[in-house]
């Protein structure tokens, strides 16, 4: 079987195991289904998400032009604090930024490699859980718009951490963690504006990953150093494709990068 493309975020359905789908303009391919069979990746060139150009991936799949003048890469992407759609006040596109910035926001904890709060729109979930290889995670606050859960966030960040361990994750040397506990533990940090839109009464959420066999000291590959590389594959978990010689490759990591696919 053979596929070429431009590499995007695999897309995830929610299921035990998880469904992963890599998709291309005319074709997708169902990863779970070539699980221990050899993968071949051959890197063939850059292609932006946005303007298509073969130009050096900058950022989130992004060259460089794109990435500092497109409002899907605003700052406030990564630092939801730094929304200002709810004042009406224009970052890159203020039509863009309402849109995406003034609907329900979910601030979550979830645990990947150790227990983390993170912010993702409500349409988001499970996605964004799936995404960060979390084997579970429950919701704090649901807000109405991005800012709210923005500064929810950075409260929180003094009291629990807000970043994956990848390698941790990846080996799956990670520690089952009462997030209920964890939840009502912290509700005394969450800003005033923000307390009204608590949730108290949900339970964690269960994730179960298509992975044969963890890999024992994870290996990454970079298409850049070696634009060519073939192993067996053992797993998918989080945006990663697990080989069997401890092997890993971050497909999100590598958006923008237009490849041929080999399975056999």
């Amino acid at each position: 079987m053979q596929y070429e493309g431009v590499l995007r975020k695999m897309q995830t359905e929610i299921g035990s195991p998880i469904q992963y789908y890599m998709l291309f303009e005319s074709d997708f391919l169902n990863v779970n289904q070539v699980l221990d069979k050899n993968v071949k990746v051959n890197f063939i060139k850059h292609q932006c998400l946005n303007c298509s150009n073969d130009r050096p991936i900058y950022r989130q799949g992004f060259c460089r032009t794109c990435f500092f003048e497109i409002p899907s890469a605003g700052d406030w992407i990564m630092r939801p604090e730094l929304s200002k759609a709810h004042l009406d006040q224009e970052d890159r596109d203020l039509a863009y930024e309402k849109k995406v910035q003034l609907q329900p926001h979910i601030v979550y904890l979830a645990n990947s490699s150790n227990v983390k709060v993170g912010v993702t729109r409500k349409g988001q979930i499970p996605t964004r859980w799936i995404d960060q290889g979390a084997h579970e995670a429950i919701e704090i606050v649901e807000v109405p718009n991005r800012y709210l859960a923005g500064i929810t966030e950075v409260a929180l960040k003094d009291h629990v951490g807000d970043k994956t361990n990848w390698r941790t994750m990846l080996t799956n040397t990670v520690v089952d963690e009462n997030l209920q506990e964890w939840r009502d533990r912290l509700k005394q940090y969450i800003p005033e504006e923000a307390l009204p839109y608590f949730l108290d009464s949900n339970t964690e959420t269960e994730l179960e990953f298509p992975v044969l066999q963890y890999p024992t000291k994870v290996k990454s590959l970079n298409l850049s150093k070696t634009p060519t590389f073939e192993g067996k594959l053992k797993g998918i978990k989080g945006q990663y494709l697990i080989f069997e010689d401890n092997t890993v490759f971050n497909v999100r990591g590598s958006e923008g990068y237009y490849v041929g696919l080999t399975i056999s």
